[in-house]
């Protein structure tokens, strides 16, 4: 970890967000969290996990007590990877949105073939009175502008750095900068010119540098932008150094 760290102030990274993705990975992330001031963690269940155990909003809003938890998530739907009757996936993400409101924290979500559903799932639940992000965005701009419409925010990864992500690349150029944020979503998607290894943290700098690129502003802009973003959506993270 100190490796990581190292890296990411060399490459200018000053905070991280350590996703949960389940309950049984939960106090590693939260353990991260506490042991480094510039780390923050979410909790939820992501929707790939086929577990179809119900998700309780209470439990979600218990450990979301935690000072170093500043997110509910990730959690969604996923019609790509999971197929099947899917109604416990939509119940997952209701519960979600619930205790999300409840608690008063931003929401991380991931969406993937099931936009419709849910940005349907999003306005019924009230998804806007707490706002979030449409974590690792791949989607249309018109389901950028739809998520913007609810308050959230349009988060890029590496694969907008990808060749053949034109239409992704477009939606980077359009959407208004104050909704902009940008990741890694490492282990996973690293950037070009990484592609195809490991990810780490430090390099959702060659995002933030593709994005940049695409705007026509200096990196300083983007970045600075983007952490303003940060802070502002996750109020729980303050602004520390």
């Amino acid at each position: 970890m100190d490796e990581v760290r190292q890296e990411m102030r060399a490459n200018g990274v000053t905070h991280a967000l350590c996703i949960s993705v389940n309950f049984a990975g939960f106090p590693k992330v939260l353990a991260l969290a506490e042991a480094y001031d510039n780390f923050f963690a979410t909790v939820g269940v992501h929707p790939d996990h086929e577990d179809r155990a119900e998700v309780d909003p209470l439990r979600l809003v218990e450990l979301a007590r935690h000072p170093r938890i500043i997110a509910i998530g990730e959690t969604g739907l996923d019609y790509y990877r999971v197929s099947g009757d899917l109604e416990w996936q939509r119940e997952r993400f209701r519960a979600h949105i619930r205790a999300a409101r409840e608690c008063r924290k931003p929401l991380v979500i991931h969406t993937r073939q099931a936009a419709e559903d849910t940005l349907a799932i999003m306005r019924e639940e009230g998804a806007a009175e707490v706002g979030g992000v449409m974590h690792c965005f791949t989607e249309s701009r018109a389901v950028a502008d739809a998520a913007i419409a609810l308050g959230f925010h349009i988060s890029f990864s590496g694969i907008v750095t990808f060749k053949n992500a034109g239409a992704l690349k477009d939606v980077a150029r359009a959407i208004p900068l104050e909704r902009l944020l940008v990741e890694t979503d490492s282990p996973y998607l690293a950037p070009v010119p990484h592609r195809g290894k490991t990810n780490r943290p430090a390099l959702v700098r060659y995002v933030a540098e593709e994005v940049a690129h695409l705007r026509g502003i200096q990196l300083s802009e983007l970045a600075a932008a983007t952490t303003g973003n940060f802070f502002r959506l996750f109020k729980g993270a303050g602004r520390r150094s």
